[in-house]
């Protein structure tokens, strides 16, 4: 069974589960003013008060899809994962460049996590 686990918002649900699993759309910063060290950690803060919400946490999150207007930022951006994401819970990931995610957004990220 699929389910539509939050409110519609204009194209498309937020998140959609499916067996236990979550499919998260894309999360971009709330503060586009930050550098990409600040977006990383506004973003992941997101994803941890998202998955808290829906009965789940960061250790339970199996792929991300980091998509990043500039490549040359992912040091940046892997100091902040670094600091969300203990060794033992990483999970699969890929950075892709983008050209343009929306004003002032550095990154956008796309997530599929296990509900325990």
């Amino acid at each position: 069974m699929i389910k539509r686990v939050l409110p519609y918002e204009g194209l498309l649900h937020e998140v959609v589960e499916h067996n236990g699993v979550l499919y998260i759309g894309g999360i971009v910063p709330e503060d586009t003013s930050l550098d990409m060290a600040g977006q990383a950690n506004d973003v992941l803060g997101q994803l941890a008060q998202l998955l808290k919400t829906l009965g789940s946490d960061l250790a339970n999150v199996l792929q991300v899809t980091i998509y990043m207007t500039d490549l040359k930022e992912k040091a940046d951006f892997n100091a902040a994962w670094k600091a969300h994401f203990p060794e033992a819970h990483l999970p699969a990931r890929a950075a892709i460049g983008a050209a343009d995610l929306g004003p002032g957004v550095k990154l956008e990220m796309t997530v599929i996590a296990a509900r325990p």
